[in-house]
C-alpha cells in the first residue's frame, strides 16, 4: 500500500502507532515497525536518557524505520529534542506545544517532523515552520483531544495544507483506514488497538477492559481546567466529573488523578486509573500482534476501496 506517507517514511504500510506515555516504549514500537507500520517511542515526561535507552533498545529489535514522540509541555522536552538529533532519530512526532524552536535543528539533522494538530490553524502553521506532514487528530481519540471529530477534521485540514495529512481519533480496523483516505488523508494513526495488542506492555487488567468496553464507555474529563482527556468510566473518572460539576478547583482534581496513568499501566488498578482510551475501544475485540492487526486492517481497507460499495 504506498501513500505519501510511506514514501515520507520508508515504510511499508500508512499506519502510524500513537505516541501514547506509559505505553508506547521499544517493545511496541519496534514491533509496529518490524510489521511494515511506524512504530513511535512516547517521551511523555520521562528524563531524556530514558529515551536514548530505549532507542537503543528499538535498534536492537528492528532494522525499520521508527520514531519518537515528544510532549513539548514537558520539562525535559529540550534534553528529549537534543537526543533525537544525538541518535540520529529519523522521524519525531509532537504535541501538546509548537515544536518550532526545535525545528531547524532538527531539519539540519534529517529528522522528519510530524506535529499532532487539532485545527486547521495549527496545522497552516505546522506546515510554514517546515513540518513535514501532520496528525489531524478528532476528538474520538483517547489520552488528550481537541473538540473537532475526525470526520469533520481531516477534509479541512487537507484542503488547508499541501503537505500529507496523518488521520487520527476513532481508527481501529480497514472501514476506519478506507475512510481516513476518502476523507483526504494519506495514513492513519492507531492506539487503542496498540495499546491492547499482545506486545503491549500494559497490564492485562487494562487491556481487559479494553476489550469489554461498549460504544458508550468513554469519558472525558478535565473540560473544565482546558486540559480534556478521553478515558474509559471507572470510579475515578465518575468521582472526577462529579467534582468538576460540583466546581473543584484545579488543584484538587489534580491531586485525584496523580499517578492514575502508572496506576493504570503498571498496577492495573481499573478502578482508580486513568485508563486513557479511545471510542475506537468498543470495536476492539481481541487481542492481536501488532502484525495482525495492521496486516488485517490494510487488507479490509484495500478491499472496501477495490468494491467501492457506496458506489454499489
Amino acid at each position: 500500500m504506498k501513500t505519501k506517507i510511506t514514501e515520507l517514511l520508508g515504510i511499508e504500510y500508512p499506519v502510524i502507532q500513537g505516541g501514547m506515555a506509559w505505553v508506547a516504549e521499544a517493545s511496541l514500537a519496534a514491533a509496529v515497525s518490524d510489521a511494515g507500520g511506524l512504530g513511535l517511542i512516547a517521551a511523555a515526561a520521562a528524563p531524556a536518557e530514558w529515551v536514548r535507552e530505549q532507542i537503543k533498545k528499538v535498534r536492537e529489535m528492528t532494522d525499520r524505520p521508527f520514531g519518537v514522540n515528544i510532549m513539548l509541555m514537558s520539562p525535559e522536552a529540550g534534553q528529549v529534542a537534543k537526543v533525537i538529533v544525538e541518535e540520529k532519530v529519523p522521524i519525531v512526532t509532537t504535541g501538546a506545544g509548537s515544536p518550532e524552536k526545535y525545528m531547524a535543528d532538527w531539519k539540519a539533522a534529517g529528522v522528519k517532523v510530524i506535529p499532532v494538530v487539532a485545527s486547521t490553524a495549527l496545522a497552516r502553521r505546522m506546515e510554514r515552520c517546515g513540518a513535514d506532514a501532520v496528525v489531524a487528530e478528532g476528538t474520538e481519540a483517547g489520552g488528550h483531544i481537541g473538540e473537532i471529530t475526525t470526520m469533520t477534521l481531516v477534509p479541512q485540514v487537507a484542503d488547508a495544507v499541501e503537505i500529507p495529512v496523518i488521520a487520527a481519533g476513532g481508527i481501529a480496523d480497514g472501514r476506519g483506514m478506507a475512510a481516513a483516505f476518502m476523507l483526504g488523508a494519506e495514513g492513519v494513526q492507531v492506539g487503542t488497538a496498540f495499546a491492547a495488542s499482545r506486545e503491549s506492555v500494559i497490564h492485562q487488567n487494562y487491556k481487559d477492559s479494553i476489550l469489554r468496553a461498549k460504544d458508550i464507555d468513554t469519558r472525558v474529563t478535565g473540560r473544565t481546567t482546558g486540559h480534556p482527556i478521553r478515558v474509559l468510566r471507572n470510579d475515578m473518572s465518575r468521582k472526577y466529573l462529579e467534582m468538576e460539576k460540583s466546581g473543584a478547583d484545579f488543584e484538587a482534581l489534580e491531586a485525584l488523578t496523580l499517578g492514575g496513568l502508572r496506576k493504570a499501566v503498571q498496577d492495573g488498578d481499573t478502578r482508580n486509573g486513568s485508563l486513557m482510551a479511545g471510542q475506537s475501544a468498543g470495536l476492539v475485540k481481541e487481542s492481536l500482534s501488532c502484525r495482525e492487526i495492521i496486516s488485517r486492517m490494510v487488507s479490509r481497507a484495500e478491499d472496501l476501496m477495490i468494491r467501492k460499495p457506496w458506489q454499489e
